[in-house]
């Protein structure tokens, strides 16, 4: 039987009205569950339940809440295989992906911040005749609406420095995506999290635009599309609610004449075919020195050539599904228009039917080259394994063109000069600089954005701030 995915609130599943959205593995293209939408009557309830967790949460000290999130860090380590499967079935990216890196990062972050709020101090302030401090206070109830590539690491990452702040938190994952967070949350209350701190609310943008409408809800964050930011912004203005945008992207290589060649060639793979390209911050323009274009071109092409695409729980597959049948075709039509407007196809750009996954959404990964700037698939986000190859001459040339966009989520330099590398980095208008590596992300390293890729930072220290008030008090002590 095709298994029904609900809401859950306050530790419990909750049935709907019997509105349901398909699930399909990517993979197959076959419908593998359906997700009960939620609707306004469910949210009120996990706000509320959420609301009276939270208060008792807040009392807690940040020693016994640090312990539980930690608890609950090593519990999901414990069920890595079992959430990596999930993970697979949600998105179709690679098993050993996921398993590896991808839903890892959850638990990292968890036991980061479990760790991190234990240690986590306020000022102290004094006067003639008086004493103050001040410190980080919890806001209340937070919300998280997830995009579908990343659903285990965007549900912690989101959820982590909420709850060892002391906040409640409601998370509304992709419809797409929806059985690996479900999972998650189940295990986190089994190691101890008391219940009705994190709920989840399945369903479509509808109940996402009730999320950031309700009133007792005092802070969004959001990972998703630039337009998508933009309405969240709207739709929570008028409960002032503080909002995250971890937004799209559209990041620079740069790979300089001095480049280990062989290293750039993988960086740049990696940096535009992991989880079959549908990463935010992948660096899908990849400027390369005209000195060295010609010789570092062949080598990705031969590479690329050799990547397999197929089954994503395969140990000799490279390449995954991408999420839809939807999103396949905007990625092949986004490579037609690239090759009318003068691109060549170096290599890729095919759908291919993997044998016994005939109806999976697969596609091979691609290389564009003869790319130039105005060209839409250098302009606009792909989110697919597309690589477009740019020439330059000079730094500053590279520098300038690299800047030319909307976007700044990441960007990445290659080079074996020190000097350079930290003259360049400078330069590159990004939230997050890769030098010699790319898409490096460890829990105590902020991530986010700048220009219209958002605001506000996941991970490290820096992601307290948007969970938190801060709070002064001033005490007299002349008598």
């Amino acid at each position: 039987m095709t298994e029904i995915v609900r809401s859950h609130i306050g530790g419990t599943l909750v049935e709907s009205d019997g509105s349901f959205i398909d699930k399909h593995y990517p993979a197959t293209g076959e419908v593998i569950a359906k997700v009960e939408i939620a609707n306004d009557v469910m949210l009120d309830e996990a706000v509320a339940k959420a609301s009276e967790a939270q208060r008792e949460w807040a009392k807690t000290s940040v020693q016994e809440r640090g312990q539980i999130l930690i608890r609950a860090a090593h519990a999901l380590r414990e069920a890595n295989a079992e959430l990596s499967r999930l993970e697979v079935m949600d998105v179709g990216k690679v098993y050993s992906e996921a398993a590896s890196a991808d839903v890892p990062s959850g638990p990292d972050a968890l036991e980061f911040f479990g760790a991190a709020i234990m240690t986590y101090t306020g000022v102290q302030h004094q006067w003639p005749g008086a004493v103050g401090y001040s410190r980080r206070v919890p806001i209340g109830v937070c919300a998280g609406i997830g995009a579908w590539n990343y659903p285990a690491q965007i549900a912690l990452w989101k959820s982590a420095p909420a709850l060892a702040m002391g906040n409640a938190f409601i998370l509304k994952p992709s419809e797409m995506t929806p059985l690996v967070s479900m999972r998650i949350v189940a295990i986190m209350e089994e190691a101890g999290l008391p219940k009705g701190l994190m709920n989840i609310i399945n369903g479509d943008y509808r109940i996402g635009s009730a999320i950031c409408q309700h009133p007792g809800i005092a802070k969004v964050s959001l990972t998703g599309g630039v337009d998508t930011g933009k309405l969240i912004m709207k739709q929570s203005a008028d409960s002032l609610k503080r909002v995250t945008l971890e937004l799209g992207g559209k990041a620079p290589l740069i790979i300089c004449d001095d480049a280990d060649l062989n290293k750039a060639a993988d960086i740049a793979m990696s940096a535009n075919f992991y989880t079959a390209g549908e990463v935010c911050s992948n660096a899908t323009r990849v400027f390369v020195h005209r000195s060295v274009a010609d010789e570092l071109i062949a080598m990705m092409v031969d590479r690329t050539s050799r990547l397999k695409v197929g089954d994503p729980m395969a140990d000799d597959v490279d390449i995954g599904a991408v999420i839809s049948e939807k999103h396949l075709q905007k990625i092949t039509g986004m490579i037609a228009k690239g090759i009318d407007e003068g691109a060549s196809l170096a290599v890729g750009g095919n759908r291919v039917h993997p044998q016994g996954f005939e109806g999976g959404y697969f596609i091979e990964p691609t290389i564009l080259t003869s790319c130039q700037d105005d060209m839409t698939v250098v302009r606009d986000e792909i989110f697919g394994p597309v690589m477009s190859v740019l020439i330059f001459d000079d730094d500053d040339e590279a520098i300038r063109r690299a800047n030319a966009t909307h976007y700044g989520l990441g960007a990445g330099l290659i080079t074996r000069d020190l000097a350079r590398a930290h003259r360049m980095g400078d330069q590159l208008e990004a939230g997050n600089v890769w030098i010699n590596t790319y898409n490096i992300i460890p829990p105590d390293l902020p991530f986010g954005g700048v220009k219209q890729s958002g605001f506000g930072r996941e991970s490290s220290l820096f992601a307290f701030e948007a969970y938190s008030d801060v709070k002064a008090t001033y005490i007299a002590i002349d008598e």
